[in-house]
């Protein structure tokens, strides 16, 4: 008589009475998550006040996680702030409503559409780099932020009003620092109705938001109903229909522009700036790079075709993505049922993975806290596994946005990069868990003009 082998018994560290885990966990999410992987293994069972949590870190199970949401897995709550701010878009919304709105964004940033878009991409950063010179000393923080919201006003709404992109950004400044402190405090445990001075600013920001935001609606409504024709992406979503005929509702058209001005501006700022802080720090990854775009642009701006052919720019990228991801961290929760890597895993079990520790393991990436872009490129002898690197997510619910944000990456780092290269001061900036992965401390560098491809210096100014 034969037996099946049980799977080892869960670990996990000890919590605290009432609130678990938290303590270390709100201190430190990064590192906590990275000691529970090196110190209880791939499985690990840990508490968060009253719920029952599990970290899993290996790709496979990741992979099978992601790919079970709507399955055996509901998307995981991610707290009041969090849906104060992206309401119930597709990020947040879940069976059939969530089923029907991917079908009416989807649309707005498939590869097609996103090539029509590559033009503004490139020229924002070329204007970005006119008002660049030698010796000029910045917060690569804040010109990036300045750069992929002038992008994403212009593609997502059609239209550019330095005010309005000035009241949106302070408006998800404040976004980002409720939604990091309500994510690893107690406010957490809180229900709605209890009042904050963090969640009071935080009412305020989304009101200033939400006038902005319904103000452009007003307006992209207005200009349909005239007849004046409009590309961006806001008009496409004015314009999609699901099944029945029907068009996204008014509070849905708020929280799909929010949600794509979040992955348009957001994440592929705070991505760009990780780069640059990177590439500051690795001469001959920086070297290879001026190499490529000499060797391809010769002195052009780049426009969407020429992606394809940088592989080392997409590679310093996704690099860039690998060591900061934007987004860090993924939870689920396991519905009556549900199984992982053959493990039952119990009803209403919140299942996290960690793109930051993940993606900084030894065991998938070699000296993983290297910055090596040589790692993607495809003849590389030792390539990570499938769903080793997961900064989008994955499975249905991967974001929507990924290809329209690899793109824009990948173009305004080459449009600048041709023409400067940012020499970031010594130091380590820290990190800030928020909505996204942020530096701590602002990253100051000074502007370095470089050689056209041509030969001649470059004056700018």
């Amino acid at each position: 008589m034969t037996t099946t082998p049980q799977p080892a018994p869960v670990r996990g560290p000890r919590g605290w009475p009432l609130v678990g885990n938290l303590p270390d966990f709100a201190r430190a999410p990064l590192s906590f998550f990275t000691r529970l992987r090196d110190d209880y293994g791939d499985w690990v069972s840990w508490s968060l006040g009253p719920r029952r949590n599990l970290l899993v870190s290996r790709p496979e199970h990741v992979g099978e996680l992601l790919a079970e949401v709507e399955h055996s897995f509901s998307p995981g709550e991610l707290g009041w702030a969090f849906r104060q701010v992206l309401g119930n878009g597709v990020v947040v919304a879940t069976g059939d409503d969530w089923q029907r709105k991917r079908a009416l964004v989807q649309p707005s940033v498939r590869p097609r559409q996103v090539r029509s878009y590559a033009e503004t991409m490139v020229a924002c950063a070329a204007e970005a780099a006119d008002r660049w010179s030698d010796g000029q000393r910045v917060d690569v923080q804040q010109e990036m932020a300045r750069l992929t919201q002038r992008i994403a006003v212009r593609t997502l709404f059609g239209v550019e009003t330095a005010g309005r992109e000035e009241l949106i950004a302070q408006a998800m400044a404040a976004a980002q620092v409720a939604i990091g402190a309500e994510f690893r405090g107690v406010t957490m445990f809180l229900p709605p109705w209890v009042s904050t001075p963090g969640r009071r600013r935080l009412r305020g920001a989304v009101v200033q938001l939400d006038n902005e935001i319904h103000r452009v609606i007003a307006e992209h409504r207005t200009a349909a109903a005239e007849g004046r024709e409009r590309d961006d992406l806001l008009s496409r979503l004015l314009r999609a229909r699901d099944e029945q005929g029907l068009p996204l509702a008014e509070r849905e058209l708020r929280d799909e522009s929010i949600t794509l001005y979040i992955g348009g501006h957001e994440t592929t700022s705070t991505a760009l700036t990780w780069t640059w802080y990177l590439l500051s720090q690795a001469p001959e990854v920086r070297a290879r790079l001026d190499a490529e775009l000499a060797e391809v642009l010769e002195g052009r701006t780049p426009g969407y075709d020429d992606y394809a052919r940088l592989p080392w720019t997409q590679a310093v990228v996704k690099e860039a993505l690998r060591l900061y991801p934007p987004i860090w961290l993924i939870n689920v929760v396991a519905r009556e049922g549900a199984t992982l890597g053959g493990r039952p895993v119990p009803t209403g079990t919140t299942v996290w993975c960690s793109q930051w520790s993940v993606q900084r393991d030894p065991r998938w990436f070699p000296q993983p806290e290297a910055f090596r872009p040589e790692r993607w490129d495809a003849d590389h002898p030792d390539p990570a596994p499938e769903h080793a690197w997961f900064p989008f997510g994955g499975g249905q619910r991967a974001c929507l946005g990924a290809r329209f944000a690899l793109v824009e990456a990948g173009l305004v780092l080459a449009t600048l990069a041709q023409r400067f290269r940012l020499d970031a001061d010594p130091g380590d900036p820290g990190l800030f868990t928020g909505l996204t992965l942020q530096p701590a401390k602002p990253i100051t560098a000074t502007i370095r003009a470089v050689a056209r491809a041509t030969g001649n210096p470059l004056t700018a100014g």
